[in-house]
């Protein structure tokens, strides 16, 4: 634990020193850091969009992940009540500090859990929008560590909870969500939001492009 420790004070000096040598980087980093859930929240919602008249399946896995990022967060707060760890200004006085100070603890990052969440969570709706989320969640997470919100493993570990809650969650939930969803959609208020995939006459079967976009 303690080569760890090293490790991770490391690895936090070398951003740190690299954050003092890019004043032209802080004001995008800092405002990516604070705001960047606001790119997560357009990816989400691009999501359910996407699939809004795809089949319950599909469209179902799109509702779950802004789902699935709200219970990460939730079910991260007794972690980083658990470890209590301090802020990395708090033990490195030395440190640059870019972020707004907070009493808060360090460990897991609620950041990159909302960000591990949601990447995770849009890979099961769509490819591309999964690789933009991830490229998105591990930037979010190398700028909180840049303007020393947390140490690298805060962040290390936030994604990885998040995107483990997500996951399992699909794989316990999937078909209960499925289900509810067929329910939901045949709602007269969410009918035309939402509406159902075009069926097919009978004996036909679906050409490629149909087939793919299904």
């Amino acid at each position: 634990m303690n080569t760890l420790h090293r490790l991770d004070d490391q690895l936090m000096t070398d951003v740190n020193d690299l954050a003092r040598h890019t004043g032209w980087l802080h004001g995008a980093v800092l405002g990516y850091a604070g705001y960047g859930v606001v790119a997560f929240a357009a990816l989400l919602l691009a999501g359910l969009w996407l699939r809004r008249a795809a089949p319950d399946r599909a469209l179902a896995a799109a509702g779950w992940a802004p789902i699935a990022v709200l219970l990460a967060l939730a079910l991260n707060q007794p972690l980083v009540a658990a470890f209590a760890e301090a802020r990395p200004y708090t033990s490195h006085p030395g440190l640059l500090v870019l972020a707004t100070r907070s009493s808060d603890f360090s460990f897991p990052s609620d950041h990159a859990v909302m960000a591990g969440a949601a990447a995770a969570a849009l890979w099961l709706v769509s490819r591309a929008l999964g690789a933009l989320a991830a490229v998105a969640a591990l930037v979010i997470a190398f700028a909180r560590v840049y303007i020393a919100a947390h140490y690298p493993w805060d962040v290390a570990a936030g994604l990885v909870v998040g995107a483990l809650v997500a996951l399992v969650g699909w794989l316990l939930l999937r078909r209960l969500l499925t289900v509810l969803t067929g329910w939901l959609r045949a709602r007269p208020g969410l009918r035309q939001a939402f509406p159902a995939p075009a069926t097919l006459p009978a004996g036909r079967e679906p050409s490629t492009r149909e087939a793919a976009a299904a």
